[in-house]
């Protein structure tokens, strides 16, 4: 087994330009987001996205083949800690939520008349998409899902209710997953649909305010879609995928991007963390600067470890999965989704503290950055759920011991040891006996002075 914390010089090339790139083209926007349409800032992305093109990093996600880079969970890993410190930047690239986990379906399911049709322009950024699984009454559980696809002749009919479909407002084809048999195993009652968002029946009723986008807007890049399924007709080969398969394809999708969510995660750490650190340089109070006060030095150093330990976690999580699968890196990523989210948090927090008043308004970005951490506890499987699956694998090689006396018992180890050492005390003694020792020399005399 090898293991190597060094990346190629021509990849570190390409971090470092994406590096420079997104503080330079699109932090800016964070500034004026609100006051460009939909229209305009595709019409400013455009030119940012040709750019990228040009230095080989869009759409890194997918293989050559598919119109990606095929660089692998570790390089997009570390390509995401750059992108993650704006909620911009990967539009530029390519490789947005939800566009990027669609894109891999299709790719993964897909057929090649489905591949041609929505895949090819996906990749190329002609297209927008939306993954449409989240119901009122089905979140964190998805075997409660209530949308249903029923098979009419030569058609699939859906019906159903869905909410925080993000992106769907401004979507041209939605990824629904709908139950296809209600009798079936609880893993295999749902299947995914591909449907266009402009099929008769789906009626897009408003995106969701919510603590990330509190002011109500409808129709823009980031907002969450309420729908109403109303008897949406769509052909037979709209099925992605087997019928029933669902659940599995959703799991393809969603383990690399948690590993995409907790390296940006990271990406927004850091800027959070140059802030903190920005400050405690600076600011004046009760005889000298903060930098000096024990508190805040222990705030910096453990946003250092804790930054650091989710890193590693999460590198790992993704070497895991380019070199075992991601079958063999579900347990690391389910570790890296909860201990990353309280990682963005906590880091985040604590720069806040330490602006005060200034941390707590809107002239820095620090409130919007909180905002958005709350929800990484939440989406892609909520923090809880992720900490019992982690927990189940950790029992999984323990049994109840026998009386109930733990194996650890001092004086029940320590009975045990005293025969054991008893025994080769009373060997080696039988021993010293029996075999003859050596004559020793005798001792020289030191010469008279």
């Amino acid at each position: 087994m090898a293991w190597d914390f060094q990346t190629e010089p021509e990849y570190q090339a390409k971090l470092d330009w994406a590096r420079d790139f997104v503080r330079e083209e699109i932090w800016p926007l964070e500034t004026v987001f609100s006051e460009l349409s939909q229209d305009q800032l595709d019409r400013v992305y455009a030119p940012l996205q040709e750019r990228v093109k040009e230095q080989g990093l869009w759409a890194a996600h997918l293989d050559p083949e598919l119109g990606g880079q095929g660089y692998g969970q570790v390089k997009l890993g570390l390509l995401h800690e750059i992108l993650g410190t704006s909620p911009f930047a990967p539009n530029a690239f390519g490789c947005q939520a939800p566009d990027s986990g669609n894109s891999e379906i299709l790719a993964l399911a897909g057929t090649p008349e489905q591949k041609e049709r929505w895949l090819e322009p996906l990749l190329a950024g002609d297209i927008k998409s939306a993954f449409s699984m989240t119901e009122p009454n089905a979140g964190a559980d998805p075997t409660l899902l209530q949308t249903t696809a029923v098979r009419d002749g030569d058609a699939w009919v859906i019906n159903g209710h869905k909410w925080f479909s993000s992106n769907a407002s401004i979507a041209d084809v939605l990824i629904v997953m709908a139950v296809t048999d209600p009798d079936a195993r609880p893993h295999q009652r749902a299947s995914m649909f591909i449907v266009p968002a402009d099929t008769p029946g789906v009626n897009i009723l408003r995106d969701v305010a919510t603590m990330e986008h509190p002011q109500e807007e409808f129709g823009k890049l980031g907002g969450h879609a309420e729908i109403l399924y109303e008897d949406v007709r769509v052909p037979a080969d709209a099925l992605l995928g087997a019928e029933g398969a669902g659940f599995l394809i959703a799991q393809h999708r969603l383990g690399p991007g948690r590993i995409h969510h907790c390296m940006r995660w990271l990406g927004v750490s850091s800027r959070a963390f140059d802030m903190l650190c920005e400050r405690a340089t600076y600011r004046y109070a009760f005889g000298s600067v903060l930098a000096e006060k024990q508190t805040v030095q222990n705030w910096i150093a453990d946003s250092a470890a804790q930054m650091q330990a989710a890193r590693l976690m999460t590198l790992h999580a993704a070497w895991r999965m380019d070199t075992e699968g991601a079958a063999a890196a579900r347990t690391d990523i389910s570790m890296i989704k909860f201990f990353g989210a309280q990682v963005l948090h906590d880091v985040i927090d604590r720069a806040v503290q330490l602006h005060g008043s200034l941390g707590y308004s809107t002239d820095l970005p620090l409130e919007a950055m909180y905002r958005f951490a709350r929800a990484a506890r939440r989406y892609d499987g909520p923090a809880e759920v992720h900490r019992l699956a982690v927990a189940r694998l950790g029992l999984l090689g323990s049994a109840p011991p026998a009386d109930e006396v733990p194996t650890e018992h001092v004086p029940t180890r320590r009975a045990a040891a005293r025969e054991k050492v008893a025994e080769i005390l009373e060997t080696v003694t039988a021993n010293d006996c029996w075999t003859p020792r050596a004559s020793a020399p005798s001792p020289r005399r030191r010469p008279a002075s």
